[in-house]
């Protein structure tokens, strides 16, 4: 019973002992490790006092605030120029053709021009043996109110199924 005590008592001093080394490798480490972060710390300090410190970190602070105001401002801008885009002429569609069977070239046309509600206008020009005639109609929400001519109803239709508008 002794040995066995005996036998257990070592193992288990042993075991202590190998624990006791273990923690040293690592305390060892730890002690790097804090010399390194102490060596950064004193760089990082280095010809500087509280009061620079203190100086330094409000100008950054005071920057980050003059960031966020102008992403602010820039963000404003920026949905005021997508609103405005909306209300411009962003949709085309034309349609070139001979308004005179004695005429060739097809040098009349058709030109819709809409914005994002399909509102705007349709331009059609007419070219004749004695001169040439232009005509505006408005469009609203991609109605006339003045009847349209063949022409210018495609015109309209190509304009309205453009992609070419702003999301």
């Amino acid at each position: 019973m002794d040995q066995v005590l005996l036998i257990a008592m070592t193992a288990v001093a042993v075991v202590l002992c190998m624990l006791i080394v273990v923690l040293f490798v690592k305390l060892a480490q730890a002690q790097k490790r804090i010399a390194l972060l102490e060596q950064r710390y004193n760089r990082f300090l280095r010809g500087k006092d509280v009061k620079d410190m203190e100086q330094i970190i409000l100008k950054r602070f005071a920057e980050m605030d003059a960031l966020k105001k102008s992403t602010r401002l820039v963000a404003d801008s920026l949905e005021q120029i997508n609103e405005m885009g909306k209300l411009s002429l962003q949709k085309v569609g034309i349609v070139k053709y001979d308004a005179f069977d004695d005429m060739g070239g097809n040098l009349s046309f058709a030109l819709a021009l809409l914005n994002h509600q399909n509102s705007g206008i349709v331009i059609n020009s007419v070219h004749a043996r004695e001169g040439c005639y232009t005509y505006a109609k408005e469009v609203v929400n991609g109605e006339s109110y003045i009847v349209l001519g063949a022409e210018e109803k495609e015109a309209l239709e190509i304009a309205k199924n453009s992609n070419n508008y702003m999301q």
